[in-house]
């Protein structure tokens, strides 16, 4: 900042410029804006974070392998129009798929080594109904791999190759990883063998990305690190050459956006599926929204801010066995705040199958405490079918403001059926565009109560309906093949 005497000097100057005749000057060439100095400094600066950068590379490099999987052709023999006509572009992380011929089809992916003894991470996907697998190393050596283990859930796989003394790659605590921080990711997109691009860490904690069923397992590292197809599997790397993740393609996600997960979670299913055990997770058996999720039912929660409402029971699944309830919101599972449906999935996560939970549940303005024992999560979470049989010769009920028919659930509707439940009125028919429709209310579904009070026949199902008031919102409990759920009737919803 120049001083007032320095600016004084100036202003002299300038005068005595305009007021001697000028004079002639040698041409004075320009002062550097940056001292040399400064300017050496400077580049020292970029020269080591360049030296960082092509560390990182000679660093993780040798451990990283591209995979190439070879799986039959299941395609027909005769291709359809669509095959021949309208393919679109080949995704290299997906089987490239030739209509012409059964010749088997390949796919590539990548990897990288975290023993000196073969055993290697990549993702599920990856692998996944691999016929053969194939590794090359940067070295030029390739090997035929097994796989291991599969975790789909977290979409892990670990493989492995008969060789020893192989480079390998170290951890870091993804955990501590930063927001802003320097990631790098390498890999083989578009069969370019060992790609290396670099960026940031642009979020952490994302979730819902990838779900089971709404199930959603990982909470992923985003970056800004160029991840294509053919980074599957591959390490993204710290700028110490430490890994903090694994690259996964998310499908339609990959536009500019990166995802990995977490090295801490990558290695906690890696090591267990090396030691051959299978990965088991606890489960209630809910599927879960956060009290605010619908603002269709957000003013039946009155006095309760946060929560997690139960929106479906699963039929057989151990919540079904204890007293919890469709529309019960849960506020803390063993003492522990629950807010969002992420933080209640992460509290189960923490127990252990088998184990008996607490929970602290909200019930129509009344605070409960109900415990539950956890399950085995299964493999496969699935809505039963709602493909209606003919229904029975009784005439249906029509509601027609709400857009449904319901008929009396007879005990022989009932076992033809299959149902669980033995009393309450069965849905015959929602009308489109109804509110029925909008809150999902399906064909099959039996309506148990209304409001509170127990349906058992078509006559006080009417009769609920019209004490309710669809201004406020009307509260029908359902089951549904055996689940059970809950669906709000709201005018003006």
């Amino acid at each position: 900042m120049r001083t007032a005497v320095q600016i004084l000097a100036l202003v002299v100057a300038s005068y005595s410029l305009r007021a001697a005749p000028p004079l002639a000057q040698p041409e004075a060439s320009p002062s550097p804006t940056v001292s040399a100095a400064a300017a050496d400094a400077g580049k020292d600066v970029v020269h080591q974070l360049n030296s960082a950068f092509t560390k990182v590379f000679e660093i993780i490099a040798p451990s990283v392998v591209i995979i190439e999987v070879t799986k039959k052709n299941e395609s027909s023999e005769n291709p359809s129009l669509d095959d021949l006509f309208f393919q679109g572009p080949q995704d290299e992380d997906a089987p490239r798929r030739n209509p012409r011929s059964s010749q088997p089809i390949q796919s590539e992916g990548s990897g990288f080594i975290v023993r000196a003894d073969g055993y290697i991470y990549t993702n599920y996907h990856v692998v996944e109904g691999a016929d053969r697998i194939d590794v090359k190393l940067k070295d030029g050596r390739e090997f035929q791999a097994k796989i291991v283990g599969t975790d789909e859930k977290t979409d892990v796989a670990v493989i492995k190759i008969e060789a020893g003394n192989l480079p390998f790659a170290q951890f870091a605590d993804s955990d501590a990883v930063r927001v802003g921080q320097f990631a790098f990711a390498i890999g083989a997109p578009f069969k370019l063998d060992y790609t290396f691009t670099y960026g940031v860490i642009s979020g952490k904690g994302r979730n819902k990305l990838l779900a089971t069923a709404g199930y959603s397992i990982s909470d992923y590292l985003q970056t800004d690190a160029s991840i294509n197809p053919g980074n599957s599997g591959g390490p993204l790397c710290d700028i110490d050459g430490k890994v903090v993740g694994m690259n996964t393609l998310i499908n339609g996600l990959n536009r500019g956006l990166g995802f990995a997960i977490p090295s801490n979670l990558t290695n906690e299913i890696g090591q267990q599926l090396i030691a051959g055990h299978k990965i088991v997770r606890p489960w209630l058996g809910i599927r879960i929204e956060s009290l605010g999720d619908d603002p269709t039912i957000r003013d039946l929660f009155k006095g309760l801010d946060k929560g997690v409402v139960v929106r479906t029971i699963e039929a057989d699944a151990p919540a079904y066995k204890s007293d919890l309830r469709p529309f019960d919101v849960i506020t803390q599972v063993d003492n522990a705040p629950v807010s969002s449906d992420t933080q209640l999935q992460r509290e189960i996560l923490k127990k252990k199958v088998g184990q008996s939970v607490e929970l602290t549940v909200w019930r129509k303005g009344q605070t409960l405490k109900i415990a539950v024992t956890t399950g085995e999560l299964p493999n496969d979470i699935s809505r039963a079918s709602n493909e209606l049989t003919p229904p029975a010769p009784t005439k249906p009920e029509d509601s027609t403001k709400f857009g449904l028919q319901v008929q009396e659930l007879t005990k022989e509707v009932a076992a033809r059926l299959k149902l669980s439940v033995q009393q309450g009125v069965i849905v015959t028919d929602v009308a489109e565009n109804s509110l029925a429709a909008a809150q999902d209310i399906q064909r099959e579904d039996v309506i148990t109560e209304v409001d509170g009070k127990r349906v058992t026949n078509v006559a006080s199902f009417r009769e609920a309906l019209n004490k309710a008031d669809p201004r406020k919102g009307i509260l029908l409990y359902l089951d549904r093949k055996g689940s059970k759920t809950f669906a709000v009737l709201k005018a003006g919803s």
